[in-house]
């Protein structure tokens, strides 16, 4: 079984920082790619930022410049620093991973169970 537990989420107000972060647990045999989506009310899921194992990022034009993702592997935990936040970032983030439980299994997808962002003055 996989788990993906997220924290960090919170109010902030416009121009403030947040950071998330999301920890894989359970059977991992590896870990391919992992990532941050958000779904703001009304709006369907979209990505934030992705980034593979071997260190090849994505990101959403709307917050290049702004996010970072990262990767501690040691520790199968993804990050997602948001700086210089907008109203228009508030949503769910959801973060997901791309895992092989067993050598022998496929790959599938996990999602982690959310966690809000608000920015707001």
């Amino acid at each position: 079984q996989v788990q993906l537990v997220e924290s960090g989420g919170g109010l902030v107000q416009p121009g403030g920082s947040l950071r998330l972060s999301c920890a894989a647990s359970g059977s991992i045999f590896s870990i391919n790619v992992m990532g941050w989506y958000r779904q703001a009310p009304g709006r369907q899921r979209e990505l934030v930022a992705t980034e593979t194992s071997a260190g090849t990022t994505n990101y959403a034009d709307s917050v290049k410049g702004r996010f970072t993702i990262s990767i501690d592997n040691a520790k199968n935990t993804v990050y997602l620093q948001m700086n210089s936040l907008k109203p228009e970032d508030t949503a769910v983030y959801y973060c997901c991973a791309q895992i092989k439980p067993k050598a022998w299994l496929r790959r599938d997808d996990y999602w982690g169970q959310g966690t809000q962002v608000t920015v707001s003055s």
